[in-house]
């Protein structure tokens, strides 16, 4: 048998392994990875989608957190994980773009991934303590202006979303405060409700609750329209801050190198956790925005992965974020 011969055989062989794999796929539970701390957007969209996700394939999804470093820890983990489909990262536009600008990464966001859909998008609310003399959008800005460096702003750690959105907003109004990185906007919020920091640049899904409660302020949303569910929340135009948009898209990727057979299964399962009834109302309780149809796909997320990363590197890089 030849050089050539031989790697062809061997080729065949273990194509027939993963297929035989891919037919018995899944036979035991499924390992989500949050790479936040339990109580934050990620995690409750991980919750939401695991339950319908484990129905259809007929396995457990099991919500694991690995957190750390503005979720590039846990990220890690499931690059690192063998492309048997059991080990999945759930993430969103921070963790899967910006910490590529940010962090040295042991692992390529693009390359090291297979992914299988994308989820749901919100946008980020500007939010305070009950406490914050601020009133509105305009009042918050003013009493920024006048009292640089003074107020405190929570963040899941250096390029997260909190983070960028707290940048942009500092660029757009010339405002200056200081951060305070968190091991996720979970904990950052149990925080910003006792009063020991003043603001979030949070995700609509993590704050709603609280907006609801009355128990913190929202100012704006980052917007052009209001959110279907919190309509009295006006947008950045109509607050005074025009064009001041930011939105939050989440997915689910698998680890490079996954058979093929294995991405459709989970798409699968991923798509008729989108179209549940339950899981849908849930999500738009949180201010999410579904993912139309045709956009959940694991060639329309890849497609939109890269634009992306091609759109917002060049701009975090350009702002010279450094991890803390």
């Amino acid at each position: 048998m030849t050089a050539r011969t031989f790697i062809c055989a061997l080729a065949i062989a273990f194509g027939g392994v993963s297929n035989l794999a891919a037919q018995g796929y899944p036979s035991h539970p499924i390992t989500l990875v949050v790479p936040f701390a339990a109580g934050g957007p990620v995690d409750a969209v991980a919750r939401i989608m695991s339950v319908p996700m484990g129905k259809a394939l007929g396995q457990p999804v099991v919500v694991d957190y690995t957190v750390g470093a503005a979720g590039t820890i846990g990220v890690g983990r499931v690059a690192r994980a063998a492309p048997d489909g059991y080990t999945l990262s759930i993430g969103h536009w921070s963790t899967h773009v910006i910490n590529a600008a940010v962090y040295p990464l042991q692992y390529d966001l693009l390359r090291d991934f297979e992914p299988l859909g994308m989820i749901a998008a919100n946008p980020l609310l500007v939010v305070s303590s009950s406490a914050f003399p601020a009133r509105d959008l305009r009042e918050l800005i003013a009493w920024l202006k006048a009292n640089p460096d003074k107020a405190t702003a929570g963040t899941a750690g250096a390029g997260s979303a909190s983070h960028v959105g707290g940048i942009y907003f500092q660029s757009a109004t010339g405002t200056q405060f200081r951060y305070i990185p968190y091991r996720g906007t979970g904990p950052a919020m149990q925080d910003l409700l006792a009063g020991r920091i003043d603001l979030m640049f949070d995700q609509a899904s993590n704050s709603l609750p609280q907006v609801r409660a009355g128990k913190i302020r929202a100012f704006a949303v980052t917007a052009k329209t209001r959110l279907p569910a919190a309509p009295e929340i006006p947008t950045v135009d109509e607050a005074g801050l025009p064009g001041f948009y930011v939105s939050v898209w989440f997915g689910i990727w698998a680890p490079k190198g996954t058979p093929r057979e294995i991405v459709t299964k989970l798409n699968a399962a991923m798509v008729a956790a989108l179209a549940d009834p339950a899981a849908r109302q849930r999500l738009g309780d949180l201010g999410q925005e579904i993912t139309p149809r045709e956009q959940q796909s694991p060639e329309a997320h890849a497609a939109f992965h890269k634009a992306e990363a091609e759109k917002w590197w060049p701009l975090v890089k350009a702002a010279g974020i450094k991890p803390e």
